[in-house]
């Protein structure tokens, strides 16, 4: 049976043509053929041009998402299997597979499909119907190509429980895909000891994208005294903690997330250095100020402030406060790693809200290094939704 087809306008498809995976409602000229939501359609140009092929949702603004630019192309188990081994052969080569993203959506070239692995477990986070429907296919596949590489994964939990999917079409989803396991599960990264907590953590767990930026701050903390903000379950004050930090403190407003934190540090042996308040961060910059303290290294690992392009103007008031908060607290010629999440907090944008930071401050800033997320999290070139790690480290010293 013949495919539905989408038709673009004319000049539209921008995105499409550039590199990127996503149609949008107001690109589409006309729909021929019968078809339901989550459903493989052709896609063609205003001229009949051959497009690919991507599947519909008229319940998102994101009307097609591209899964080939073949018109030929069969998507079937084999084509979902090539796509998933691709993924798994590209991990291999570039990251620590003990724990990692297995598969990042549009940047995989499987819209809408998030999976983690942390060690032996998977959680999967299903955001677009058509992928939602291929969902128990690809897990199996998924199985069976780590299989062969012997990596026997226990069991699978499914974290698709974000808004997005309301805008979707869909409802929120989370619990086991197959037999119960428990949720508490064990990883290592850089040399640190953590419980993950697949149920309940924030996303799917775990914040696997900030690995190598962890690191990189473990070489600065030697002797330190360190304060890091937004600290979650605490990774980056043990990442300082294993790079020698005199003493950490490391700071959230989350209880469940200090709790997390502080067994992790046990789990390290390393609570006598390491210690966890439950703390809004806003509110105790300026308080630590007042009592004239100060570090040798500050860590901001905020929560993403802006999720839309309407809220970048409460967002980069946000940044700046934290930023000029945290340089007033350093000690001159310490070290400060700032970072965004947010993909509406453009790098430009970032990067001026830093510099007016510092400015107010009244401190100057030397670059050591500029970072994005870890590479298990690919940025795929026009497909910018795949670029949202922005991550700074400088070295902040006195007007002189």
């Amino acid at each position: 049976m013949a495919l539905a087809a989408a038709t673009l306008k004319k000049g539209e498809g921008r995105m499409l043509k550039a590199g990127g995976l996503w149609i949008f409602d107001n690109e589409i000229a006309s729909l021929e053929g019968e078809y339901a939501n989550g459903d493989i359609l052709e896609v063609r140009d205003f001229d009949g041009y051959p497009m690919g092929k991507g599947f519909i949702n008229e319940y998102s603004k994101i009307r097609i998402r591209m899964l080939t630019r073949n018109k030929e192309q069969e998507i079937d188990r084999e084509f979902l299997r090539r796509r998933l081994q691709d993924a798994w052969e590209y991990r291999k080569n570039v990251v620590d597979t003990g724990s990692c993203r297995l598969i990042f959506g549009e940047a995989d070239f499987l819209p809408g499909l998030v999976v983690d692995k942390f060690s032996d477990i998977l959680v999967v986070q299903s955001l677009a119907l058509g992928i939602d429907r291929m969902k128990e296919t690809l897990i199996e596949l998924l199985k069976e190509i780590l299989a062969r590489d012997g990596i026997r994964i226990r069991g699978v939990y499914e974290r698709s429980d974000a808004k997005v999917r309301l805008q979707e079409g869909m409802e929120k989803r989370k619990g086991f895909l197959g037999e119960p396991f428990d949720t508490n599960v064990e990883i290592e990264e850089n040399g640190v000891r953590y419980i993950v907590d697949v149920k309940e953590g924030q996303k799917t767990g775990f914040f696997l994208d900030q690995k190598y930026n962890r690191l990189a701050i473990q070489k600065l903390c030697s002797g330190a005294k360190v304060l890091d903000c937004f600290t979650h379950t605490g990774s980056f004050a043990l990442n300082a903690a294993r790079g020698g930090a005199a003493s950490v403190l490391g700071v959230d407003a989350s209880e469940l997330g200090v709790r997390q934190a502080e067994e992790n540090a046990r789990r390290n042996g390393v609570s006598d250095r390491v210690k966890f308040l439950c703390a809004d961060v806003f509110e105790l910059l300026p308080e630590l100020e007042k009592q004239g303290e100060t570090y040798d290294v500050i860590i901001l690992d905020p929560p993403a402030f802006t999720k839309s392009r309407n809220s970048v103007k409460n967002a980069v008031r946000g940044y700046r406060e934290i930023n000029l908060r945290a340089m007033k607290l350093l000690r001159d010629g310490g070290f400060l790693a700032t970072c965004s999440c947010s993909h509406f907090m453009t790098y430009e944008l970032f990067t001026q809200t830093i510099a007016q930071a510092a400015r107010n401050a009244h401190r100057r800033l030397r670059q050591v290094e500029y970072r994005t997320q870890a590479p298990d999290h690919p940025i795929l070139w026009a497909a910018d939704e795949s670029y949202y790690l922005k991550f700074y480290i400088f070295q902040v010293v006195d007007e002189k």
